[in-house]
């Protein structure tokens, strides 16, 4: 059996969806365009629940022209609100607002035109006017044509562009911004790769309240930490890459950790490379370097690892019970001469 995994991710679960729908906007001070004078009369309404009286007031100021109201207006089309939903009567009060230069306004006709509801699905007209809106500072506008340019969803693929919109939200707070910037850093994609600046950003992302940074805040501390030599964290994104854990599983790149970290006289990673000589698993099967490994392990696994220690020295002693001479005399040699040293991080 392998050593206990000595290091383990807390995660949470969020789902990633960019695609926010209108009540993304958040309450009706928060979200519905609001303007002094008459239309305050058809807020009250609104928060007393009385959508009928607050279409009834906003319709006339919609009609002559107010941008406020035309969104306001449109966004009880969008809910059903005192009204049957009707996305399509939506969209055209969404454009009457845009087409004025409403920020909000055109996010709601980028984002219909981007899930295809009311209007056929055109992603170039999604992009125009979410750069419309997100040029005026508008936070998930920006977030949502970031989203839109990272991972190609009809439009080309521009990374550069995209890290440039996350950015612009991020700085904003929104936690899906910092989030998703965090990753571009961590990958490179689109800015050069940071692996502070992107635990920076996983970190804002998690102090909001994000689940899923703190696994990535982890995983980008624990590859900074293996990258500076740490043996611990070298095993422990051994045991990730191994197992598919928060990465792609990958046998080579778990064997390679799982060296770094062997050679500096980690017992957890030297039983499991161990392990993996005498299965033959990601390296050529070798009853010799398993042999090696194991003794190593047992050597060093310390007092209150009883149980380690113990399955590394049968592990030992059931290889050698099959080896000849030769091999077991070239083992025990390999084992008596090993040294301790610290691998490249490129080795």
């Amino acid at each position: 059996m392998c050593a206990a995994v000595r290091w383990r991710l807390r995660t949470g679960f969020r789902t990633l969806a960019l695609l926010l729908c209108l009540a993304a906007h958040g309450s009706l001070g928060a979200g519905l365009a609001r303007a002094a004078g008459p239309s305050d009369d058809a807020y009250a309404a609104y928060y007393r629940g009385d959508f009928a009286a607050a279409l009834r007031l906003w319709r006339p100021l919609a009609e002559g022209g107010e941008a406020f109201s035309q969104f306001n207006l449109g966004v009880m089309y969008y809910r059903g609100e005192g009204v049957r939903r009707d996305a399509a009567e939506a969209m055209a009060w969404f454009r009457r607002a845009a087409e004025q230069g409403d920020a909000k306004a055109q996010y709601g006709l980028g984002l219909l035109y981007e899930r295809g509801d009311g209007v056929p699905q055109d992603h170039a007209e999604a992009l125009k006017w979410l750069r419309r809106s997100a040029e005026q500072g508008n936070i998930l506008a920006q977030t949502l044509l970031g989203g839109m340019l990272a991972t190609r969803e009809g439009v080309p693929k521009d990374d550069a562009e995209a890290a440039r919109w996350f950015g612009k939200a991020a700085d904003q707070g929104n936690d899906e911004a910092e989030y998703r910037l965090a990753q571009m850093y961590a990958a490179g994609d689109g800015v050069p790769q940071n692996y502070g600046e992107a635990a920076r950003w996983y970190r804002k992302a998690l102090d909001q309240g994000y689940p899923l940074a703190q696994a990535r805040e982890a995983l980008v501390y624990l590859r900074q930490a293996a990258d500076r030599g740490d043996a611990e964290a070298q095993y422990n994104l051994a045991v990730m890459y191994e197992n598919g854990y928060q990465l792609p599983r990958d046998y080579p790149e778990a064997t390679s950790w799982y060296l770094k970290a062997a050679d500096q006289g980690y017992a957890p990673a030297q039983f499991n490379l161990g392990m993996l000589y005498g299965i033959g698993q990601a390296v050529p099967r070798d009853d010799v370097q398993a042999y090696v490994w194991f003794d190593l392990a047992a050597a060093r696994f310390a007092e209150s690892e009883v149980l380690d220690r113990t399955q590394a020295i049968k592990n030992r002693d059931a290889l050698a019970a099959n080896m000849t001479a030769t091999q077991l005399a070239a083992a025990q040699k390999l084992a008596q001469e090993w040294k301790p040293r610290r691998r490249a991080a490129a080795e």
